[in-house]
């Protein structure tokens, strides 16, 4: 069985967020699968770019994080939140 190497724990939230691209572009809807303070899980059915804003809302609150791509697999990838 694998380690879990990460830092802070996941939890399992399964919400749809949008993504911001950049300038100009319209946001675009991603599904978050599981998050932490440090990063997330996203699938998408679209290319996202490398660095990008996500926002997600629930809860009572609203999440605004800028995210840059640390892997790759298919339609999934994990972000890490950028500071």
């Amino acid at each position: 069985m694998l380690k879990d190497r990460r830092d802070s724990p996941r939890r399992v939230i399964n919400r749809i967020a949008k993504f911001h691209s950049g300038a100009g572009a319209l946001p675009r809807d991603c599904m978050v699968t599981d998050i932490s303070e440090r990063g997330a899980r996203l699938y998408s059915e679209i290319e996202m770019p490398e660095r990008f804003t996500l926002s997600l809302s629930g809860e009572g609150h609203r999440v605004r994080r800028e995210c840059r791509v640390v892997w790759r697999l298919g339609g999934e990838l994990g972000v890490e939140f950028v500071r």
